[in-house]
């Protein structure tokens, strides 16, 4: 049965190919590493090359790992590209060898990777990018810890900063994701059979991120992501005769770095999950101006800017000392439909002396029906 599942899985790949001069993208997503996200992606490979489908193997780390290794035997394989880098001698996928011998399909794994300095892109998901719109379709695999909205959940999961992250907009653009389930017992045993690690970093890895409570937030995150990009694929193909509400969402933000961060990043998920259009508005006043807030806040502005801008939002900045005529204004230029601001950080002097904002926000709001959501 099970086997009968993946030839169907692969049958509906290639019909997804044939559809378009445009690649076409599958993703394998997984809770952590070990779950066998590789290993399933090798056994589509060999699966496509009997169908005789051109497939080829762009990178695959194998973490040394018997049972993947062995899977690699036996398919075409793109030649890595050397590059010497501090003075010492490193492999990367090389994008233009793919290119240019341009497969139907390539496998790439690993898809959060940084490329070395030198390559013609920072990140592999931008090599990704580049291999689609040259006609190639990619099977590829990630972690969920690697997804860049709910990167400070998963630091606070794990204690562990996540520095190679990938954008939303990622699994968003692909046409199928399949998740690598495992239960948090399986994954210890693998763990413990040296399937995962050489017996060197076992014990340590059970001491810190292989820890029941820690996979079982994984695993839910990770199903919960699977489920949401199939919500949001069943939004796409309702029939457009019949009338939705468009969500449209505008994300403020101040230069307070912390907040700023959280509202763009859940702002993200929420456009995400209804798949709309979304902005991040920041007002600059004269309190906020260059002369007078400090470099490291600057540098923080411009990299929420950075970041609005990868996930996919339409940033814009408005010197004004109206802030909430200003949020109301852009908003009813855009037609927004919900606001997100940050939790304010005030003491009970300070919202006495504000209420009269507030309270004008929210009138102006509610006559024109726009919702306003505050993110803590």
């Amino acid at each position: 049965m099970e086997e009968e599942q993946k030839e169907e899985s692969v049958r509906h790949f290639l019909d997804l190919v044939k559809k378009s001069r445009r690649g076409k993208l599958k993703i394998y997503i997984g809770m952590s590493a070990g779950v066998g996200k590789t290993y399933r992606m090798l056994q589509e490979s060999h699966a496509l090359l009997r169908n005789g489908v051109d497939v080829c193997i762009g990178y695959v780390e194998t973490h040394k790992r018997a049972e993947t290794e062995a899977l690699v035997a036996g398919l075409p394989i793109i030649a890595r590209r050397k590059i010497f880098y501090r003075g010492k001698e490193i492999e990367e996928m090389d994008l233009k060898g793919i290119i240019n011998r341009h497969p139907e399909i390539v496998i790439v794994d690993e898809l959060a990777h940084t490329n070395a300095e030198g390559s013609k892109n920072t990140k592999r998901w931008q090599d990704v990018f580049d291999l689609l719109e040259a006609g190639i379709s990619v099977i590829s695999a990630v972690n969920i810890q690697h997804l860049e909205s709910i990167n400070e959940e998963i630091e606070q999961i794990t204690g562990i900063a996540v520095t190679e992250r990938i954008p939303d907009k990622i699994l968003e653009l692909a046409d199928e994701i399949v998740n690598i389930d495992l239960t948090a017992d399986e994954l210890v045993t693998r763990l413990k059979e040296g399937k995962i690690y050489d017996q060197s970093k076992i014990e340590r890895a059970l001491g810190n991120f292989f820890q029941s409570d820690k996979i079982l937030q994984l695993r839910e995150l990770a199903l919960k992501e699977v489920v949401h990009q199939v919500e949001r694929k069943i939004q796409t193909e309702i029939p457009k005769s019949i009338k939705l509400r468009p969500e449209r969402f505008l994300a403020c933000i101040s230069s307070n770095a912390e907040t700023a961060g959280v509202v763009i990043r859940k702002t993200a998920r929420l456009a995400s999950y209804y798949r709309s259009p979304w902005i991040v508005l920041y007002v600059q006043s004269d309190n906020e101006s260059l002369e007078r807030i400090k470099l490291d806040k600057q540098r923080h502005l411009i990299n929420h800017f950075k970041l609005a801008t990868e996930l996919g939002a339409e940033v814009i900045k408005v010197k004004s000392n109206a802030i909430t005529k200003t949020i109301i204004d852009v908003a009813t230029e855009k037609e927004v439909t919900t606001i997100c601001i940050g939790k304010p950080h005030l003491n009970i002097f300070q919202v006495i002396l504000r209420t009269a904002v507030f309270n004008g926000l929210l009138k102006n709001l509610a006559m024109r029906d726009i919702d306003l959501v505050i993110l803590s």
